[in-house]
């Protein structure tokens, strides 16, 4: 014969249930916090090394996991944030998760909690970046970026093939260096504790980050002097770190080269590994993607 339950059983049970529910969903959420984290991949900026329907594995480990300060951020909210110890620095050719830097309206550099993009590294903190002939360069890697293919493409193809709104690059400055996805730089990346010279036509390429940093103007004036929240000045030292990423279809990627640095806050995460791949259209399951690994 059966025990029947009484009322009290009935709600320990259901007290035991709900706790091991509440154990499950925190597990999970720490995990994402603190660990990993899974993104979907939308456009074919990084084709083909990650295509649209790709969801990602993101490494919070390798360079440690932002922990907020404060949790009820609105878009343009200053990034209150401290980063756990990582495993590693961000390093050359990987595959980061970071959230989009610029305030396209207002043009400046802002914090949109939920807005992140998917770019490989070709600049660290103190590089040197260059494009020649459509191939990166960078004066601290000798190895290849990306797709080598991708790069040669854009080397061959001809620029009257390629939209004015493609080829022009990074702050708009072919009107004063005449640089392209093409043809472009050097430039320096920005590093803690790194002083760039500024004179009338580079402050703007550093100007976003300038702005950024101290929450002031910089502005030429009618005397054509440079001044930062209207006082004069000739150079800058760099309070924080900054990445320079680039998709690995150079001929179709909104990346670095059109809209500049990253902040180190700004990065989420290594990319790993290819969870699993719908085609967006059809549904059809990519089993050849499935726990695939994504390798530099």
């Amino acid at each position: 014969m059966k025990k029947r339950l009484d009322f009290w059983d009935i709600l320990l049970r259901a007290m035991y249930t709900f706790i091991g529910i509440g154990v499950v969903i925190g597990i999970i959420i720490a995990m994402r916090v603190y660990v990993v984290d899974q993104f979907a991949i939308p456009t074919d900026s990084m084709r083909p090394t990650l295509i649209p329907g790709d969801y990602v594995i993101v490494n919070k480990l390798i360079a440690g996991a932002r922990i907020y300060d404060r949790l009820d951020f609105k878009d343009g909210d200053p990034l209150e944030c401290h980063r756990m110890k990582g495993v590693r620095k961000v390093e050359h050719n990987d595959i980061v998760i970071f959230n989009f830097p610029i305030n396209r309206s207002k043009y400046k550099i802002e914090f949109k909690i939920n807005y992140v993009y998917g770019k490989r590294c070709i600049g660290l903190p103190g590089d040197t970046v260059e494009i020649r002939n459509g191939y990166f360069k960078n004066n601290n890697y000798n190895g290849t970026f990306g797709v080598e293919e991708e790069q040669r493409r854009l080397a061959e193809t001809p620029d009257s093939l390629i939209a004015n709104t493609v080829i022009h690059a990074f702050p708009f400055d072919f009107r004063h260096y005449g640089w392209t996805i093409r043809e472009f730089g050097p430039l320096y990346v920005p590093q803690k504790g790194g002083l760039v010279t500024l004179d009338t036509i580079n402050f703007q390429l550093y100007r976003l980050v300038i702005e950024y940093e101290t929450g002031k103007k910089l502005r030429m004036n009618a005397q054509r002097q440079l001044t930062l929240g209207g006082e004069p000045i000739a150079e800058y030292i760099f309070q924080g770190n900054y990445y320079f990423f680039c998709g690995d279809q150079v001929l179709n990627s909104n990346d670095s080269r059109y809209w500049g640095f990253v902040p180190e806050e700004f990065i989420v995460g290594v990319v790993t590994r290819i969870t699993y791949s719908r085609d967006r259209e059809s549904g059809e399951f990519r089993w050849d993607r499935l726990l695939k690994k994504v390798n530099k």
